[in-house]
């Protein structure tokens, strides 16, 4: 079921994509550019993380679905998916995070 409605939001996000911003909280993200978006996202993530600390459960959910929202946002503009965050789950599947890591380029 969740991932039907994170499938289900990421549809209403992109159909928002060039929506009326007086109307469409999304369309304003959108409207106001990937900066802005990626700012929402970064500002969602410290307060996931404030929650966390203070073992706040309640607004921790609240706030790691504002960060979600926010990152789909990010994706549909940056013209990416969950989809193609699903596949890069799927590449890393059995490979140690430190292995993965190292494996990395800067």
């Amino acid at each position: 079921m969740a991932d039907d409605i994170l499938n289900t939001l990421e549809a209403v996000i992109r159909e928002r994509r060039g929506g009326d911003p007086a109307t469409s909280y999304t369309a304003k993200l959108f409207a106001r550019g990937r900066a802005k978006i990626a700012q929402k996202v970064g500002e969602e993530a410290v307060e996931t993380v404030i929650a966390a600390v203070a073992d706040d459960r309640e607004e921790m959910v609240k706030e790691a679905t504002d960060l979600v929202f926010h990152l789909l946002v990010l994706l549909a503009d940056a013209g990416l998916s969950l989809d193609d965050v699903r596949a890069e789950i799927g590449r890393r599947e059995g490979v140690s995070g430190i292995d993965e890591k190292a494996a990395r380029t800067s």
